[in-house]
């Protein structure tokens, strides 16, 4: 049985490294999402102002030293509520994305992986998922299970399922006729080993990739949902609920949507722009590219 090397494993992930140092446009974005995280994780703690302290003398003050992002229509300070409002999104993008991954990865494996009649029955339920559009088909969850933080986590999550299923299902079905996989199941190596120990790490670089994508439209989608009341509820702050509540104000103030929209426009650009880089050194095809680029 033929398997990489520990030392050229090694020297692979140096390479690896070295190619995304090498993107300044992948090191600035990762260096905002790092940023962007601890903010989010230390959002309590940074906030100015309680999220929900009412200054009605103060309403719709526009940006100054003692609210930087302005007030909003009942007098809380902006800052605040989008420093917590970003700690929410991204709570509810992770944790969706996790579910995606795990239900969708482990079908979309064992699917690949098996083959015959299971393959074509999941795949035909994939199939049926992916004829709705992604933002209908989680206003229909929601409709279903009502409104809220862990509905709209589950919705989110059963939506973008479908997508880690076909990228692990189509990477599986090239891994799994390698040589080092067809000797394991000859020698009579269990199914579940050779999934978590040869299959996985092989089908890992796209699914990487993916997770960075999806995180972006999971922070999209969330806006969305909350946005048409159906996401975080009032009087949790939340991005798309900002943007909402500042219609009536937009000639009047500003700063109620635009510092919202700009969290989201960051963020989701930052969650991108990283999945690029990854695809540059994670797709073979790619890589070659970019290390062409590097060599001239």
């Amino acid at each position: 049985m033929t398997e990489p090397q520990t030392d050229d494993t090694e020297t692979g992930r140096v390479g690896s490294l070295r190619l995304l140092l090498r993107n300044p446009v992948t090191v600035a974005s990762t260096t905002v999402l790092v940023v962007v995280l601890v903010v989010a994780v230390g959002a309590s703690w940074i906030a100015p102002y309680g999220i929900n302290d009412v200054d009605v003398p103060s309403a719709l003050r526009g940006p100054s030293g003692a609210h930087w992002f302005g007030t909003d229509e009942l007098g809380r300070d902006v800052l605040s509520r989008v420093l917590v409002a970003i700690q929410a999104s991204l709570q509810v993008a992770v944790v969706s994305v996790a579910f995606a991954v795990l239900v969708g990865v482990t079908v979309g494996v064992v699917a690949g992986y098996r083959g015959g009649w299971l393959d074509t029955v999941v795949m035909r339920v994939v199939d049926v998922m992916f004829a709705f559009p992604v933002l209908l088909l989680a206003l229909a969850i929601v409709a279903v299970l009502g409104p809220g933080v862990t509905t709209t986590m589950l919705a989110i999550g059963v939506v973008y399922t479908p997508i880690f299923a076909r990228v692990a299902r189509a990477s599986t079905l090239g891994v799994r006729v390698e040589p080092f996989v067809q000797v394991s199941r000859t020698m009579g190596t269990g199914h579940r080993y050779i999934l978590v120990r040869h299959v996985l790490p092989n089908i890992a670089g796209p699914l990487i990739v993916q997770t960075s994508l999806s995180l972006a439209f999971a922070i999209l989608s969330e806006a969305a949902l909350s946005f048409l009341g159906l996401g975080i509820q009032p009087p949790e702050p939340s991005l798309g609920r900002m943007i909402f509540d500042s219609q009536g104000f937009v000639t009047l103030a500003w700063w109620m949507a635009v510092f919202p929209g700009a969290a989201i426009f960051v963020i989701v650009l930052a969650f991108n722009l990283v999945g690029d880089g990854l695809r540059d050194v994670l797709d073979p095809k790619q890589r070659t590219m970019a290390e062409a680029r590097g060599t001239q």
